[in-house]
C-alpha cells in the first residue's frame, strides 16, 4: 500500500516569491509582444500577481479604501499628467529632446518624459529593463487604484455617478486655486469616495500639490476615476505600448557605451588615463564636499562640527554655500561631466595632483605625478544599469591605435538600501550580494568592515545584501524570510550583485582590469521596510542620511590616499 503524499501548504513568503516571478516572467513577455493593455486580459496577469504579492510599499492596494502614501511614491516617480493619458508609450532616446515636446522629468526619478497630446505621454527608456519593471510595476498600481475609485461612484453600467463625484468634478473644472472653503468641501466629498477620512485626506493633500496646481490631489483623483469608468462603461481602455526602436536596442549597451567612452576621451583630454584609477559610485556631493567644504567654508566651520557643516550644505536654502565648495573643486582638480548620453549618470573626476592636502582633513604621501590618484565618482546607476555602466567603463580604450587598459585600483560602491536589522541611517556592510528568486550569489572581499565605523556615531551591521528586482516588490513575509534565513541577510538593494558581476567579469574572466582590484562596498538605511511607517513610501531620510553618508565617503577616502 503505498504511502500517501502529504500535501505541502505554501507559505506566504512562497506564494509571494511566486507572485513575483510570474509579474517579471509577464513584463518580459509584454514587452516582447509590443503593447498590452493594463486593465484588460492581457494585463490580468499582473494585476492579479501584484494583489497576491501587497508590497509594503503600496501599502492598502488589496483594500476597498484607496492607498495614499503608495499614491504619492507613485505620482513622485511618473509624469505629471499620466493619469490624464489613455495611451502610454514607452521609447528608447528617439529625438524628442529636439523637438517642441517640452520635456517633463519626474521629481523622483530621472527620466525624461514628453506629453504628446491630450491622450498619449511617452516616457523614455535609457536605463535599461530595471526601469520597464519599475515603470510597469507602478502604473499597475495605478490603475487598479483607478478602478477602485470607479467601483464606489458608479451607480449602474451606464455610467450613472453618485452626487460626490459630481462635486468632485465641478471642482476640478473650475480649473483655479480654491477658496479655503471649496478646497473643504471638495476634500469632503473626495474623502467619501476614496473611503477615507476627511483627516487622512487634509493630512496628505499638500504633499501632492505643486506651485501651478495647488488642487493637484483632486485632478489626480478625478482622472483616475474618469478614465477607468470610460473602461467601464465605454470600453475605452488604457493601453502601454513599447516603440520598436526601444525593442531593439535594450539591452545592447549604448547608452553605457558612449556614457563610459565620454569618460575615458576626457581621461585622456587631461593626461589621465594612464595614471592609478579609483572609482566610486556615489551622490555628487559627497567627495567633493569631504575634500573641499572645509576649505570653502573656513568661516562657517568655526562655528559649527563638521557633520554640521554637511548638513547645512544639503539644505535646498544653502545653494549660495554649495556654489562655493563647487567653485573651490573646479579650481583644484575637479572636472564636471554633465551626461548627455541618456543614462542620467553624471561624473565628477578627480585629480589629486592638483589637490592641496594641507587644506584637506586627509593626508597623502604619494609624490611622484604618474602615481598619484584619479577618483572618478558616477551618480547612482539604477538596477541592471550598473552592470552596463560599469562593465563599459571597465573595458580598455583605443586611441590612435593605441589600446590602453584602466589601471583601475579600487572600486568603491556606496548606496541606499533598505534595512531588515536596524533602523533609517544606519549603515550595512555586505560581503556578500545574493540575486532575488535565484540561490546566485557573489561573494567577494571587502575592503571595508565594521571596525572601520567603531565610535563613527552609526549603527553597522554586517552580512549578506539581497540585490532585489524591484524595491516596489517586497512585503513583510519575503522580508522576514531573508531576515531569518541562513543567508544572513541585512538589507536589499537593487544594483550591488549588478557591478559585482561586471567587477568580477573584467578582472577574472576578461583580464579588462587588474585581478586584484580592490572592492569596497557600504549602504545607509533609506529605510526598514519590516517597520510600519518607515517605508520608501513614508517619506526621505532627510537630514538622517547626512551623517552615514559622510561616514562612508570618509572612510573611502582614507583607504585610497593609503591612511587605513
Amino acid at each position: 500500500m503505498k504511502t500517501p503524499i502529504k500535501t505541502h501548504k505554501r507559505t506566504r513568503a512562497q506564494e509571494s516569491s511566486n507572485a513575483i516571478e510570474r509579474m517579471y516572467i509577464t513584463m518580459r513577455h509584454l514587452f516582447n509582444r509590443g503593447f498590452y493593455k493594463p486593465m484588460g486580459v492581457s494585463g490580468e496577469t499582473l494585476r492579479e500577481a501584484l494583489l497576491l504579492l501587497r508590497p509594503e510599499i503600496y501599502g492598502s492596494i488589496a483594500d476597498e479604501k484607496a492607498e495614499l502614501e503608495g499614491l504619492l511614491y507613485v505620482i513622485d516617480r511618473l509624469p505629471n499628467g499620466i493619469e490624464e493619458c489613455t495611451y502610454i508609450n514607452l521609447t528608447s532616446d528617439e529625438g524628442y529632446g529636439d523637438s517642441h515636446f517640452k520635456v517633463i522629468i519626474p521629481p523622483k526619478r530621472r527620466r525624461n518624459c514628453y506629453r504628446i497630446d491630450a491622450e498619449q505621454m511617452n516616457i523614455e527608456i535609457t536605463r535599461g529593463r530595471s526601469e520597464i519593471y519599475d515603470i510597469l510595476t507602478h502604473l499597475t498600481f495605478l490603475f487598479v487604484e483607478s478602478h477602485k475609485i470607479s467601483k464606489r461612484v458608479l451607480i449602474d453600467d451606464n455610467g450613472g455617478t453618485i452626487r460626490d463625484w459630481n462635486k468632485l468634478e465641478d471642482a476640478v473644472n473650475k480649473n483655479k486655486k480654491l477658496t479655503q472653503k471649496e478646497r473643504e468641501i471638495a476634500i469632503t466629498h473626495t474623502a467619501h469616495i476614496l473611503g477615507r477620512t476627511f483627516s487622512e485626506i487634509s493630512q496628505v493633500y499638500s504633499d501632492f500639490a505643486t506651485e501651478s496646481q495647488p488642487e493637484r490631489f483632486l485632478n489626480i483623483v478625478f482622472w483616475l476615476g474618469k478614465l477607468a469608468i470610460e473602461e467601464i462603461v465605454n470600453s475605452k481602455k488604457r493601453t502601454v505600448t513599447f516603440s520598436p526602436v526601444l525593442r531593439e536596442r535594450l539591452g545592447h549597451h549604448i547608452h553605457g557605451e558612449i556614457w563610459a567612452n565620454t569618460i575615458k576621451s576626457v581621461l585622456n583630454e587631461k593626461g589621465l588615463l594612464r595614471r592609478p584609477i579609483h572609482i566610486i559610485s556615489a551622490n555628487m556631493h559627497s567627495v567633493m564636499n569631504s575634500l573641499f567644504a572645509s576649505s570653502a567654508l573656513k568661516s562657517s566651520k568655526e562655528k559649527r562640527e563638521i557633520y554640521e557643516l554637511y548638513q547645512a550644505l544639503s539644505q535646498p536654502q544653502n545653494s549660495t554655500m554649495r556654489s562655493k565648495v563647487e567653485a573651490l573643486a573646479l579650481k583644484n582638480g575637479m572636472t564636471n561631466i554633465k551626461d548627455t548620453s541618456g543614462t542620467n549618470i553624471d561624473v565628477q573626476i578627480f585629480d589629486t595632483n592638483n589637490l592641496d592636502f594641507s587644506k584637506t582633513s586627509f593626508k597623502y604621501e604619494e609624490t611622484t605625478v604618474e602615481n598619484k590618484a584619479v577618483i572618478i565618482v558616477m551618480d547612482y546607476a539604477f538596477g541592471e544599469q550598473a552592470y552596463e555602466t560599469m562593465d563599459e567603463l571597465l573595458k580598455p580604450v583605443s586611441f590612435n591605435g593605441d589600446k590602453v587598459h584602466l589601471d583601475v585600483k579600487s572600486i568603491s560602491i556606496m548606496g541606499k538600501a533598505g534595512i531588515l536589522q536596524g533602523g533609517k541611517g544606519d549603515v550595512m556592510i555586505p560581503s556578500a550580494h545574493i540575486f532575488e528568486g535565484t540561490a546566485d550569489n557573489y561573494p567577494f572581499k571587502n575592503e571595508l568592515c565594521k571596525q572601520d565605523m567603531v565610535d563613527c556615531g552609526v549603527d553597522v551591521y554586517e552580512g549578506s545584501m539581497i540585490t532585489v528586482l524591484g524595491t516596489s516588490l517586497q512585503n513583510k513575509e519575503i522580508l522576514k524570510f531573508f531576515k531569518k534565513s541562513t543567508w544572513n541577510v541585512i538589507g536589499l538593494e537593487m544594483e550591488g550583485a549588478h557591478y559585482q558581476k561586471a567587477i568580477q567579469a573584467a578582472s577574472r574572466v576578461r583580464g579588462n582590469i587588474n585581478e586584484d582590484v580592490k572592492v569596497r562596498y557600504a549602504y545607509y538605511a533609506s529605510d526598514n521596510p519590516l517597520e510600519t511607517g518607515s517605508t520608501l513610501a513614508s517619506g526621505g531620510l532627510g537630514s538622517t542620511g547626512v551623517r552615514p553618508t559622510y561616514v562612508i565617503t570618509n572612510k573611502i577616502l582614507q583607504q585610497i590616499f593609503n591612511q587605513l
